[in-house]
């Protein structure tokens, strides 16, 4: 088997808490985003579009359709010899089945996986965040610089820092400090989840600090500190795009919101590093006679009677005759009945609107209604 330069291990387990009933039934990288695509498109497609060939997806909560999704890669043309896209679940050794612990635990528990590969480099990602990234870029600074570990950055505003893990770097991009979310920040370059690191020193860490009492196999809280107490060599890559971590329903509406309003800083349809997808089984959409439709994303397999305006319709989605639609997401394959009004609200994937329901509130936060039911 050829020795890799780079594989990618993309964390993909996660719960997703705080976006409530949009995650009760799937895992947050498998929600529906920008109406044909799922979150965990955009680090698959980023890894594609960058050339990397062998990807391990770690999941753990509700896998199922996440599972089902991705398949075998075929739809981000990674379904490849030697590579490809690997599903990696918990599963039981010899001392028994267990919980990822942490997201360093994780990458410990699939060691034989990379060592498969023998890569150069690993690529560690998170599954739910929204950019478009050319991996390519930041590896060429890992290895210009002679890095051990390489964390991707971005400027956040500073009245926002203490959200963040940071990082303090000198002003040859070396860290020197890692302070996760600081009440008093030095610096506002965030931590976007995203390292490559040299696989020997990743995968000695690993062994280390599973050995670690009172270790919560954290990259974040364990990892990252450690290395840097030993005197390894961490640099920050700065990056200049489009991101956002989708983890609220605040945050989840906004960044869709700036599909319509903000193309040209995250435009996910057209261009050589435009996002794939695995939702291309819907027919086309069908507007009817008195539909209307304004300033909206209407995907494949919708079928719309009503009036839509400023708003997002997953494929498979159908608004009655009679309802409006405004500033809101409909989730695929949601079905809203006659005479509705939906504003600044978030249907859930396969949720049924019953007639006459009125639903959000224009000066409000945005409400997610309904349970995911994916029969539908």
């Amino acid at each position: 088997m050829k020795k890799k330069k780079m594989l990618a291990m993309l964390l993909a387990g996660g719960q997703g808490s705080r976006l409530y009933d949009l995650t009760t039934s799937i895992a947050k990288p498998a929600v529906s985003f920008g109406g044909k695509y799922r979150i965990i498109d955009f680090g698959l497609s980023n890894c594609v579009n960058s050339g990397i060939d062998t990807v391990g997806i770690l999941v753990q909560y509700k896998p199922l359709v996440l599972n089902r999704y991705v398949g075998t890669g075929e739809s981000w043309d990674m379904a490849v010899n030697d590579g490809g896209v690997h599903i990696l679940p918990p599963y039981a050794g010899a001392a028994g089945g267990e919980w990822y612990e942490g997201t360093a635990d994780a990458i410990y528990h699939n060691i034989d996986f990379i060592d498969m590969y023998d890569p150069e480099n690993v690529l560690i990602l998170s599954g739910d965040h929204i950019y478009k990234m050319d991996y390519n870029l930041m590896l060429e600074e890992h290895e210009k610089n002679s890095s051990d570990l390489t964390v991707s950055v971005i400027e956040v505003p500073w009245e926002d820092a203490s959200r963040f893990g940071i990082m303090t770097a000198d002003e040859q991009g070396n860290i020197v400090k890692f302070s996760e979310k600081p009440k008093e920040p030095d610096s506002n370059l965030a931590s976007m989840g995203i390292y490559i690191f040299k696989w020997d020193v990743l995968r000695k860490a690993l062994l280390e600090d599973h050995e670690t009492e009172g270790s919560s196999h954290d990259f974040g809280n364990d990892l990252i500190p450690k290395l840097l107490g030993e005197g390894k060599k961490l640099t920050v890559y700065r990056f200049a795009g489009y991101w956002r971590d989708v983890g609220t329903v605040q945050s989840y509406y906004d960044s869709q919101m700036d599909l319509m309003d903000n193309l040209d800083s995250i435009n996910v349809f057209t261009g050589d590093d435009r996002v794939f997808s695995n939702a291309n089984m819907y027919p086309p959409q069908y507007i009817g006679r008195e539909a209307n439709i304004r300033n909206s994303l209407i995907c494949n397999g919708c079928t719309v009677y009503g009036s839509v305006n400023h708003s997002i319709l997953g494929s498979g989605a159908v608004v009655s005759a009679g309802s409006v639609i405004e500033d809101s997401i409909i989730l695929p394959n949601a079905w809203v009945g006659r005479n509705c009004r939906i504003t600044k609200a978030i249907i859930n994937e396969g949720a049924v609107v019953e007639d006459n329901a009125v639903i959000g509130d224009p000066d409000g936060d945005i409400q997610v209604y309904g349970k995911t039911n994916l029969s539908i």
